[in-house]
């Protein structure tokens, strides 16, 4: 039985349908070639998001009196 699902390759760029990069060389698996395709732009974005969530936590406001 082949392998149905796309993956992205993060070092080449490539989409490929099937295993055919190691487990380091690729992100997936997708369900379509276009979410593949998508997958860095995906990426990019959740960690922004995670990025502005964690940076927001950190912010505990003015510090201490006896921190000054």
């Amino acid at each position: 039985m082949a392998d149905e699902q796309f993956y992205y390759n993060p070092s080449t760029g490539e989409v490929t349908q099937g295993k055919e990069a190691t487990w380091d060389e690729r992100m997936g698996p997708y369900a379509t070639r276009e979410e593949a395709e998508a997958a860095i732009q995906n990426a990019k974005e959740r960690n922004k998001q995670a990025d502005a969530v964690e940076e927001a936590d950190a912010n505990w406001g003015k510090p201490a009196s006896w921190e000054k």
